[in-house]
């Protein structure tokens, strides 16, 4: 949680306790005075971070700026003080990557109002990119620019020029996620690649929130690819494929009720594949059908408020919130004729995620997932999988990870498939080792 402790402080030379968030909350207190303390990225007043490379990143970085950071709280002044909203305010601010750390604390309390410093740390998000990678059997290399923090607005944007097994080619990108009222996302991507092309256009204003009651987005995309089929590590036959989305929609919610949230969404869906034979590549025995899917969908979200912080579980010396609640979500959708869908068709899936605390303070977290159409015809395709993580704590920084996944598609044609080799952990083995229509992977690593 954010600074929940009683905390002591000085005031004209007497030493007087000051209470925690939970008490401040209990004695009815009001949020006075919200004090921005933009941190750099190091602190030179430690000894350990006073080098001059460190001085120099400093400089030549431009913090963020106060009014992002003070869009992204959930309290305000004048409100009475909710010690969830602020160890929340801590959870969101941490979602950001070029935030490192962040501290909130009362720093003073006289007459029922209590004033409060947030603290943050900046992280280092100017980032040159040079990568080579080599993984099943194969390298990948790049390199670009990017910056995730332009000019201490929040706003990323950024250029990469990479090289991979299947495609070469540059991407551009830029992004804000705090724009207009400080919630709303604005994302905007292009890509120029050896087999074709992408676009992303994306306008989001999620729930963002627990008790956020309002949500709206639309988004569309546009890609140009060559898709492969592989056996035992080689591509054995690829065909072009080109895709079109598009989404609209708007979500309403009662906000945080009894420790969960519920939210409840309606839209328009677009999605449109077409797939070729490309001439002077290996065709596939058989194209996946050109398909169109279009009409309206709903959908049900819920979230249950209990996060637990943790530190050194995914990220190095970083402060983590697993989500210990239920997080499931529900979609059902129909693709409809008068939209210009190829056939008649519902659409569904369905996703939950929960996690556990255990003995030990080990960490456990579950998810599974399934989604299809049916029709009709029947003999349409079925999806389903599951996955787990087990995390456990070892003296100093030490960490014990294991984690296995299942999934399976039924009715899939040859876009559908599964793949399993070096590129998504059975290491040892050629990326694309092995395809089909299940797939089970299990891994156990032991981290300093």
């Amino acid at each position: 949680m954010a600074c929940f402790a009683w905390l002591v402080f000085a005031r004209d030379g007497i030493a007087a306790e000051l209470p925690s968030f939970q008490a401040l909350e209990a004695a009815g207190a009001v949020i006075g005075e919200i004090r921005i303390n933009n941190q750099n990225v190091f602190d030179t007043a430690n000894p350990k971070e006073d080098y001059a490379l460190f001085r120099f990143a400093n400089a030549i970085h431009i913090r963020t700026r106060p009014d992002v950071i003070r869009n992204m709280l959930l309290f305000h002044s004048g409100e009475p003080v909710s010690a969830r909203l602020i160890e929340e305010t801590d959870r969101v601010m941490r979602r950001n990557n070029f935030i490192y750390d962040v501290s909130i604390r009362p720093i003073a309390y006289r007459d029922g109002v209590v004033d409060i410093e947030v603290t943050t740390r900046d992280s280092w998000t100017l980032t040159p990119g040079l990568k080579l990678n080599r993984e099943g059997g194969s390298t990948d290399s790049g390199i670009g620019l990017t910056e995730q923090n332009f000019l201490g607005t929040g706003i990323a944007l950024g250029v990469e020029h990479r090289n991979e097994a299947e495609r070469s080619g540059k991407e551009y990108f830029i992004e804000r996620n705090n724009a207009f009222d400080g919630w709303t996302s604005v994302q905007l991507r292009h890509g120029d690649f050896s087999d074709g092309s992408s676009n992303g256009l994306a306008i989001i204003r999620p729930f963002y929130a627990l008790d956020t009651r309002w949500a709206a987005g639309a988004l569309a995309a546009n890609n140009d690819r060559i898709d492969s089929i592989y056996n035992n590590g080689l591509i054995t036959s690829q065909y072009r494929h080109k895709s079109k989305t598009g989404e609209i929609f708007g979500g309403l919610s009662p906000g945080l009720v009894d420790g969960r949230a519920q939210r409840y969404s309606a839209g328009l869906r677009y999605q449109d594949d077409t797939y070729a034979n490309e001439p002077g590549l290996a065709a596939p025995a058989q194209l996946p059908v050109n398909e169109t899917k279009a009409g309206p969908f709903v959908r049900y979200e819920v979230v249950e408020d209990d996060f637990l912080r943790v530190r050194n579980r995914n990220l190095i010396e970083r402060t983590e919130y697993f989500a210990l609640g239920l997080d499931a979500r529900v979609e059902l959708g129909r693709a409809m004729a008068a939209f210009g869908s190829t056939r008649e068709l519902w659409e569904y899936s369905a996703e939950a995620r929960n996690g556990w605390l255990l003995a030990g303070s080990h960490n456990l977290l579950a998810s599974a997932y399934t989604k299809g159409l049916y029709g009709s015809g029947g003999g349409e395709r079925q999806f389903f999988g599951t996955g787990a993580k087990y995390y456990r704590p070892q003296r100093g920084s030490g960490l014990l990870f294991a984690s296995a996944s299942f999934d399976t598609v039924a009715n899939g044609n040859p876009a559908d498939q599964f793949s399993a080799g070096g590129d998504n952990g059975l290491r040892g083995y050629p990326r694309n080792y092995q395809t089909g229509t299940h797939r089970a992977l299990f891994s156990v690593e032991q981290r300093a």
